[in-house]
C-alpha cells in the first residue's frame, strides 16, 4: 500500500507541478474515518480505497447556475470501482406502477396504481349501437335497454290469454301481439312517472343516479311530453279491445300513476306493484271472454302478485342501504334478516294459487309438470340468493323471465290437450 501512495503521488506531481503543498500532502494522507459525528444520517456504505479520484484541480471560476448536485445515495446502494450499482434494479417511469408484494413475493392484485387507468367502458346495449344520439335518452327513460320489465309485465297478460283459448286450440295470436307491445308501452309510461317523481330521490342512490332526469339528461317538461306520446300509442292498443277490456285496462291507470308514491308511504311498495303489474290477468281473459270468470282469474291474480313479492323483494335488496338513507320504505326494508322466511310463505302461495286457478280453468295433465319445474325455479331463486349482494340479487331477479315462460309453457301444453 506505501508503493501505490508513493506512485500515486509521484503521479499527482507530474500533473500539478504548480500546486501547493497542502493539497498534495491531503492526496499522500488516508482519508479520515467514517464517524456517526462525521455523517449526521450514519456511515456511509461507501467503501473509502475503492472511491473515484478526484476531480483535477482547475484555476477557472466555477460557472453560474452551478450544476445539479449529485444524486442522493441511499443506504440501498453501493459504489464498487466508482460505479453505483443499485442492490435493486428497476426502471422508474412516470407511468410505472407501484405494487405491494404479498407475502410469498407474488404481486398483491389488490394494490392500487398512483396513476389509475381510465375505468372499462360498460358493454353498450342495442340502444348505444342502434338508435340516434336524441332518442338514446328516451329510450334509457322507456327502460327498453332493460327488457325484464316488460318480461314480468307481459306473462300474467299471456297466462290469462292462453287459459281462456278454447281447449284444444292455441291462444289468439292477434291479442298476444297487442298485449306485448301494450306491455312494452305502459311498463315505458310507469317508468316514465316513477322517474318524474322520483327525480330528486334518484340521484341520491348509486344504483339510480344515472337515469335521464336524475343525471339532468332530460327536463322535466320533455319527460311529460314523452308520456303523453307512450299514453297516446296505449290507447290505440287499447281501443282495439271490447268495451269491457277498455274500462278494466283504463282502470289500471289509476295503480300506474300512484305506485311510485307508496315507498314514501308504507313498507310494502311491492304489493302495490304486485296489484298492477298483474293486471293484464285480468285483462286477458276479459279481451277473450268479454267478462271475468273468478275461480280462475282471482288466483291467477293472487298468484302473480304473491309472484311480484317475491322478486321485488329480492330486486329491492340492491337499493336498503341507500333508501335508509333517503328516508324511503321496501320490503326489504321491513323483512330485513327474515326475508327468505318471508319471500318462501310468498312463493308457496303464488304456486298453489297457480295450482287452483290450472284446475279451475280445466287445463290437461301437462300443466302440472311445468308448475312442477317453475316452482323448483322459485325455490332456487330464494335458497341461493345472496341477499348481500347487488350483484346476485338482480342476477335472481333477472332470471324470473324463465319462471314465467314456464308457467305459460305449462299453460299453453294443458289447454291444447284438454
Amino acid at each position: 500500500m506505501a508503493l501505490l501512495r508513493a506512485a500515486a503521488a509521484a503521479d499527482l506531481l507530474r500533473r500539478h507541478r504548480r500546486a501547493p503543498l497542502p493539497l498534495l500532502l491531503s492526496a499522500l494522507s488516508p482519508p479520515p474515518p467514517t464517524t456517526p459525528e462525521s455523517c449526521p444520517d450514519g456511515p456511509s456504505p461507501v467503501a473509502p480505497y475503492f472511491a473515484p479520484p478526484p476531480p483535477p484541480l482547475c484555476r477557472r471560476r466555477r460557472s453560474w447556475p452551478p450544476p445539479p448536485p449529485p444524486p442522493r445515495v441511499s443506504s440501498s446502494s453501493y459504489v464498487g470501482r466508482g460505479i453505483l450499482l443499485p442492490a435493486t434494479f428497476s426502471i422508474y417511469s412516470p407511468l410505472s406502477t407501484s405494487s405491494s408484494a404479498s407475502p410469498d413475493g407474488s404481486p398483491d392484485e389488490d394494490s392500487s396504481p398512483p396513476h389509475p387507468s381510465p375505468a372499462a367502458a360498460p358493454p353498450s346495449s342495442w340502444v348505444d349501437r342502434w338508435l340516434p344520439q336524441a332518442a338514446r335518452p328516451y329510450a334509457m327513460l322507456a327502460r327498453l335497454d332493460k327488457p325484464i320489465g316488460t318480461w314480468l309485465l307481459a306473462w300474467p297478460c299471456f297466462w290469462s290469454i292462453a287459459m281462456a283459448a278454447m281447449p284444444g286450440e292455441l291462444p289468439d295470436m292477434r291479442m298476444l301481439a297487442l298485449f306485448g307491445c301494450g306491455a312494452v308501452l305502459l311498463r315505458g309510461a310507469g317508468c316514465t312517472v316513477n322517474d318524474l317523481l322520483d327525480r330528486d330521490i334518484d340521484n341520491k342512490v348509486e344504483r339510480t343516479k344515472s337515469r335521464p332526469f336524475a343525471s339532468g339528461i332530460l327536463t322535466p317538461t320533455q319527460g311529460v311530453g314523452f308520456l303523453g306520446l307512450q299514453l297516446l300509442l296505449g290507447l290505440g292498443i287499447l281501443l282495439q279491445l271490447n268495451n269491457y277490456s277498455r274500462i278494466l285496462g283504463a282502470s289500471s291507470l289509476l295503480l300506474v300513476f300512484s305506485y311510485p308514491l307508496m315507498k314514501r308511504f308504507t313498507f310494502w311498495p311491492q304489493a302495490y306493484l304486485g296489484l298492477t303489474f298483474n293486471w293484464g290477468a285480468l285483462l286477458g281473459w276479459a279481451a277473450i271472454k268479454e267478462s271475468l270468470d273468478p275461480a280462475i282469474i282471482l288466483p291467477l291474480y293472487t298468484a302473480g302478485i304473491c309472484w311480484t313479492l317475491v322478486y321485488d323483494t329480492i330486486y329491492a335488496h340492491q337499493d336498503k342501504e341507500d333508501d335508509l338513507k333517503v328516508g324511503v320504505k321496501s320490503t326489504a326494508l321491513r323483512f330485513g334478516d327474515l326475508t327468505k322466511h318471508w319471500i318462501s310463505g310468498f312463493g308457496v302461495a303464488c304456486i298453489g294459487s297457480l295450482a287452483l286457478s290450472g284446475y279451475s280453468a280445466d287445463l290437461a295433465w301437462p300443466y302440472y309438470p311445468f308448475l312442477a319445474a317453475a316452482s323448483a325455479q322459485l325455490a332456487w331463486q330464494i335458497s341461493t340468493v345472496d341477499l348481500s349482494d347487488r350483484l346476485d340479487c338482480n342476477r335472481k331477479f333477472v332470471s324470473n323471465k324463465w319462471f314465467g315462460a314456464l308457467i305459460f309453457g305449462g299453460v299453453l301444453c294443458g289447454r291444447l290437450v284438454s
